[in-house]
């Protein structure tokens, strides 16, 4: 009695879970990522101890799967109780005779094993740890069925690498689902299981053996492609790695996001077709949004597409970079509100120079030109630097910093000083969800509300950032083709068969191309670029992402919507420009502001200012010509009557004599100054 009491403590089994247990503590290594149709666009491995997918149920293995794996494991697994009495009088038998071990784990006997490692740890071969595997296997078939058996037996079963379960496995090895798997797919899987990392030719020559055929010359080329290069999988798409790696955080996660797959794949290949005709030399990255501009649904969210860029895991439309002119609408749009310009204002592009705590700030256009008096319309439409420059003079840069931050730009977290004057044309750093964001804000009205990536997001309602009358009379603006022709054409690629707004905007040095504009249903957001900040190559503000936009656009919206229905407040007008500075056209105004003859001021209604030279300039004198020969000619504009320069502390004459200078190397200060003796306008100039 004592013997038995020994012996049976000697081969107690571990307790083992039920098979609910293990089913419900089953965790994939793997999250998915659907579109909005519940299509999967891409997946990641977020646990790195094992690759598991999800559980996968008896009946979503094929027939001829089962059929062999059970035929190669365990023949009588259906007749037996957990213990093939038959196969260990076998073994016994060969043994006897000399010859070759085998062994005689029936399925739940491995499962024991799988449930309780140290059933089957390496080392345990005695007779005893034999007979603990046993009852191990007896107490798993008093409480599970045989289908259960199987199931988890396949799903735990370690089948090359680590690959765990028969999902992993079929995927991995064969760019199948567990139910696609053909005969000649089991009998490798199953010439796997008792040694997972043979080599091919063992693989083949255990799967013939399974087979029991006599020409088995298919299995060398079978085995050699199962154990190859990694396949480039159908059932993992792949489509939005930078999204699936921004919101698969946990493993076995199912998120259903906003995106639309079709329009992903349109945005994809435009992308993708535009980085290869510009060369990896000339710019190596992208990113596209595309967003539904009633409900703020990202439809496409493309961090790029690898290529030839060096940074391929970086999130291209969730990175930080350079706005340049593309924050020029909200600034127009700002002044508008205000009442400090109407699209017809003239806005003056010359030279300036403007006196900041870091020194002179000279704001340049991007052809370097300057093409004098402009209407608003044309300088926002043609991105001139220069009228952006004099209207956030207008504005203020804290009104402006802060109307961008309720745009939605969070990055700028500082106050209006730190950007400066360089904020009209773009030097904060914004994201392209974003932009895209903010310009869908002007499609709706001026009303902004954040995007939405997953079906969980809420619908936040829309506040109110600009009112519908500015955010209208700027989409009209940056819409009109004719005024954007003398910078980009009649014929660019901004240019689409239906109404849309957009702007582009190139950023410091070349290092960012932006494209973003939208229609009445979508607004499509591009960045083109070197995300390592190195500067692009022959890239112009039409060449980089606009074609991307283009194709994207006519993709979305072949027909388009035609514009947004004009709100209240707005009335039109037919006016005219003195000297024919533009073409006249019927303009659109806020209510109560409309013009219809643009004329020059008359001097005497111009305030007083010097011209020439110009603030900050440096002259350098001649040393072959004589130096009474070498004056500079002092240039005022305005009404300037009984008012006189000095030249720093010399009175040089009346301002309406054009004077000239003749001064010596050094700073020099010139004083415009009235009858009262207050200085209206002064310049600092250098002479070597």
């Amino acid at each position: 009695m004592l013997a038995f009491a020994a012996l049976d403590y000697a081969t107690l089994p571990p307790p083992l879970p039920p098979y609910a247990q293990v089913r419900a503590d089953w965790h994939p290594s793997e999250a998915w990522l659907y579109d909005r149709n519940g299509i999967l666009i891409d997946s990641a491995r977020v646990d790195f101890a094992a690759r598991r997918l999800a559980w996968t149920p008896l009946d979503k293995v094929s027939g001829p799967a089962r059929t062999t794996l059970v035929a190669a494991e365990d023949q009588r697994f259906y007749a037996h109780g957990g213990v093939d009495w038959l196969a260990l009088l076998g073994i016994a038998r060969d043994k006897a005779r000399g010859g070759r071990a085998r062994g005689g784990s029936t399925l739940s006997m491995q499962l024991a094993g799988f449930l309780a490692p140290d059933l089957a740890a390496p080392g345990r071969r005695h007779l005893w740890d034999k007979l603990r595997q046993m009852r191990a296997a007896w107490a798993i078939e008093r409480g599970w069925s045989k289908d259960q058996i199987l199931e988890a037996y396949l799903n735990l079963a370690g089948f090359r690498g680590e690959a765990q379960g028969i999902g992993a496995a079929a995927l991995g090895l064969f760019g199948k689902t567990p139910d696609a798997l053909a005969r000649d797919d089991a009998l490798l899987l199953a010439a796997l299981l008792p040694e997972p990392q043979a080599g091919a030719t063992a693989i083949a020559r255990r799967a013939c053996a399974i087979a029991r055929e006599k020409d088995c010359a298919r299995f060398d080329g079978l085995a050699a492609a199962m154990l190859g290069p990694a396949r480039s999988l159908a059932l993992d798409p792949g489509l939005a790695p930078h999204l699936a790696g921004r919101l698969l955080t946990k493993p076995g996660l199912r998120i259903t996001t906003t995106l639309d797959r079709r329009i992903q794949i349109v945005a994809i290949r435009a992308l993708k077709r535009q980085l290869q005709g510009l060369g990896g030399s000339r710019a190596r990255d992208g990113a596209v949004v595309v967003l539904d501009n009633e409900s703020g649904d990202v439809l496409a969210y493309v961090g790029g597409i690898g290529g030839a860029s060096t940074a391929p895991s970086v999130d291209g439309a969730n990175a930080y970079r350079q706005a340049g002119s593309t924050l020029k609408p909200f600034l127009y749009a700002q002044a508008i509100e205000r009442g400090y310009l109407t699209p017809a204002s003239i806005l003056d592009d010359s030279p300036v120079q403007l006196d900041t705590a870091s020194g002179l700030y000279v704001p340049q256009n991007y052809d370097r030109g300057f093409k004098g008096p402009v209407s608003a319309r044309s300088a926002l439409a043609g991105s001139l630097n220069v009228p952006a420059v004099r209207t956030l003079l207008l504005v203020g840069t804290d009104r402006f910093r802060d109307r961008l931050w309720d745009s939605g730009y969070r990055g700028l977290v500082e106050d209006g000083a730190y950007y400066g004057f360089s904020l009209a044309l773009g030097s904060a750093e914004v994201t392209l969800v974003e932009q895209a964001d903010a310009y869908r804000s002007l499609a709706q009205g001026g009303a902004w509300s954040p995007v939405r990536l997953t079906d969980k997001d809420p619908h936040e309602p829309a506040r109110p950032v600009t009112t519908p009358q500015a955010a209208w009379l700027v989409a009209d603006m940056i819409a009109d083709a004719n005024a954007r022709a003398a910078t980009f054409g009649l014929d660019s690629a901004l240019r689409l068969p239906f109404w849309a707004a957009v702007k582009t905007g190139t950023s410091k040095a070349m290092r960012d191309n932006w494209c973003i504009g939208f229609t009445r249903r979508y607004t499509v957001a591009v960045w083109v670029g070197n995300l390592e900040g190195d500067a692009m190559r022959a890239v112009s503000g039409t060449s980089g992402a606009a074609p991307v936009w283009r194709d994207v656009m006519l993709a979305l919206d072949g027909q388009g919507d035609g514009p947004p229905p004009r709100p209240d407040g707005i009335e039109s007008a037919s006016i005219q420009f003195a000297k024919h500075i533009e073409q006249p056209r019927t303009e659109y105004f806020l209510k109560g502001t409309a013009q219809r003859q643009i004329a020059f001021a008359p001097p005497e209604s111009r305030r007083p200012r010097i011209t020439n030279p110009v603030s900050g300039s440096v002259y350098a004198i001649d040393p072959d010509i004589p130096p009474d020969r070498q004056r500079l000619a002092v240039g005022v504009s305005g009404s300037a009557l009984a008012h006189r320069l000095f030249l720093d502390k010399t009175d040089i004459g009346a301002a309406d004599s054009q004077p000239q200078i003749l001064a010596p190397p050094g700073q020099h200060r010139l004083r415009l100054v009235d009858l009262g003796g207050r200085v209206v306008d002064q310049v600092l100039f250098t002479i070597r």
